[in-house]
């Protein structure tokens, strides 16, 4: 057989901030990239964060590097926020001194040619005065400037942490995802692959069902025994033709029926496998004993679960549509071959 392969800053008043922020600075301030003053940091990476390649890695690593980077959003946006909130005092702060200075300077600069009563002396004292004043008063202007783009930056910087947040939190919820189908899968497959593993001993009759629903007949013997007289899988007439799914060699039928038709035993035994499994669908493997077993594919519905101990003629599902036409697929297998189910079947 082959197989299938520090505390937060409230969030009010940090939005109440950075809006007035947003407001009051320079409406050309940009971070990153165009934050031409050494001086200032950049807060993180100007772009969002590159996807993840969890193809090249274990699910397992990418997943830790993708907390690992969630965790770093976190910390970033901790000290984004705390740094934000301190900036408006120091805004504040700068901006009393910048309106102290320009008094200053208005003051002195509103004074005109008075000085000139008190001599040369006293009219270049002035001057010199009046200099420094405004001097004073250009560097207050261009250091709380520099921290209104700071503010910008930053909250410009907290609505990127923001978006890669999404984007991550969708990744991760996308690689759970998959992580969880990849191990339901391996789970399939090795309950699949221990069907065949084990079997019961030969069972003592078989139960024939004629094509006129008869009684069923006694025969000694084991499913061995009964090759060529093994009830049909669906009641009634049905177009048969030779099929196989993708992962085997085959050979098996495919069964032409009506939607939601009851597929029965063909022999008695026990359950091995009720699934989803693969290219098969829902799927039920039914242990005949002497490991021989019969594969009951497509199913719409399985009616028995892995245990049940089944008769020859007892419903164990209905037909399904996977996209190509109700139909059942049926195998017959010997150990892990694949045997043509036909000659048993007696088409």
């Amino acid at each position: 057989m082959s197989r299938l392969s520090s505390p937060r800053t409230p969030l009010a008043v940090v939005v109440a901030f950075a809006a007035a922020v947003l407001s009051a600075g320079d409406g050309n301030a940009a971070p990153g990239a165009h934050d031409r003053d050494p001086d200032l940091v950049p807060v993180g990476p100007a772009a969002a964060p590159p996807a993840l390649q969890s193809s090249q890695a274990s699910p397992a690593l990418a997943l830790a590097a993708l907390d690992r980077r969630i965790a770093d959003l976190d910390a970033e946006e901790e000290v984004s926020k705390r740094e934000l909130t301190e900036l408006g005092g120091k805004i504040a702060a700068a901006h009393a001194r910048s309106l102290t200075r320009g008094r200053a300077f208005y003051r002195l600069t509103r004074a005109g040619m008075l000085p000139v009563g008190g001599g040369f002396n006293e009219l270049v004292s002035h001057a010199l005065r009046v200099e420094r004043s405004r001097r004073s008063l250009a560097a207050e202007l261009v250091a709380e400037k520099k921290l209104r783009e700071r503010g910008v930056q930053l909250s410009h910087a907290l609505e990127r942490i923001a978006r890669d947040r999404v984007a991550l939190a969708s990744q991760r919820t996308a690689m759970d995802a998959a992580r969880l189908a990849v191990e339901d899968e391996a789970r399939r497959q090795q309950a699949f692959d221990r069907a065949f593993e084990t079997s019961s001993g030969s069972t003592e009759y078989v139960a024939v069902y004629g094509g006129n629903g008869a009684a069923p007949a006694a025969l000694p013997g084991g499913f061995a025994s009964s090759k060529g007289r093994l009830l049909f899988p669906l009641a009634g007439r049905s177009e048969v033709r030779p099929a196989k799914r993708e992962g085997t060699d085959g050979p098996g039928l495919e069964i032409k029926s009506v939607l939601g038709a009851p597929v029965r035993a063909v022999f008695g035994g026990r359950v091995a496998f009720a699934d989803r499994y693969g290219p098969y669908g829902r799927l039920v493997i039914v242990d005949h004993g002497d490991h021989y077993y019969t594969v009951s594919g497509n199913l719409a519905a399985m009616d028995v679960r892995v245990g049940d101990e089944v008769s020859a003629g007892e419903r164990i599902g209905t037909v399904g549509d996977e996209g190509r036409g109700p139909m059942l697929y049926f195998e017959i297998r010997h150990a892990t071959q694949t045997v043509s189910p036909a000659a048993w079947l007696g088409l």
